[in-house]
């Protein structure tokens, strides 16, 4: 059978499902951590997935 009892999942076409990512910015702190910081996907806000589409077309049959 070909029935999916679930829906395929979303994933944002801007970040292939990588919304949110550490770039380094050189160099040590004191402690000797890099010093980081975090970016997010301004196309899915940091969620990796895009809300389905509600559209529904007129006259469309089921």
């Amino acid at each position: 059978m070909t029935h999916r009892p679930t829906t395929p999942v979303r994933i944002c076409p801007d970040c292939d499902g990588f919304a949110s990512v550490a770039i380094t910015l050189g160099g040590r702190n004191r402690a000797g951590h890099l010093r980081t910081i975090t970016a997010h996907c301004t196309g899915c806000h940091g969620i990796g997935t895009i809300p389905a589409r509600a559209t529904v077309r007129a006259g469309s049959r089921a």
